[in-house]
């Protein structure tokens, strides 16, 4: 079994290569357009089959080229709100590379269609977790759906569960269900009325964009 992540450091993005070394397949979680030389040479150096790509969510309106250049890696593009038949799961549903198994969970919340998948005793569940985080989206899209998600899916999973976040901007790439359940600032002792209210609180882009101008500013001015 090969496993490679790929961090992309102006964004904090992180991209996953699985791949059964013995039947030469492969899975990209989360990979970007922007790598495309670089997830082929990788597959190239170990002779590698792509077969998916798998998306736990995108920010597509913001780089419109993003699903063109996925394309061009040549295998069935796998995400929540799939524009085709092909890319379309079920939560549940079992995606096979070689003899490795990729298990699909909807966990919608960060964006409405998220997915996150589980492989062995790892869950890779993209920007679920990074509340606030997200270097694209200040505010999750659907916070009652991001509650359930966390609390009735990603919690109930074992403590030891490894969580491989989609970018590590302000936090680590991997943590363990244990260590969110008791210590995610959102989540760990609040209730869900606590949660939707304090996400609720927090800036949007405009108030974001703002408050970065304005911060200098206004420090100048004491």
């Amino acid at each position: 079994m090969y496993f490679r992540i790929l961090d992309h450091e102006p964004t904090g993005e992180l991209t996953y290569l699985l791949a059964d070394q013995d039947a030469r397949e492969a899975v990209f979680v989360d990979p970007h357009g922007r790598d495309l030389p670089v997830l082929l040479a990788l597959l190239a150096e170990r002779e590698l089959r792509l077969r998916w790509v798998l998306r736990t969510h995108h920010h597509d309106p913001m780089n419109p080229l993003e699903p063109a250049l996925l394309a061009r890696l040549g295998a069935p593009l796998v995400q929540g709100d799939a524009p085709g038949p092909a890319g379309r799961v079920q939560d549940g549903q079992v995606l096979a590379f070689g003899d490795e198994l990729m298990r699909v969970l909807a966990t919608p919340g960060h964006t409405p269609a998220c997915l996150s998948f589980a492989w062995r005793d790892r869950l890779f569940c993209g920007g679920l977790m990074a509340v606030d985080t997200c270097p694209h989206q200040p505010l999750p899209a659907a916070p009652e759906a991001l509650w359930e998600s966390v609390t009735q899916r990603v919690f109930k999973l074992p403590d030891e569960t490894l969580l491989f976040a989609g970018h590590e901007r302000r936090g680590r790439a991997v943590s363990t269900v244990l260590e969110q359940r008791r210590w995610h600032p959102f989540f760990a002792g609040l209730s869900r009325d606590e949660f939707l209210a304090r996400v609720e609180a927090l800036p949007t882009v405009a108030q974001a964009s703002l408050d970065g101008l304005s911060g200098p500013m206004r420090k100048g001015r004491v």
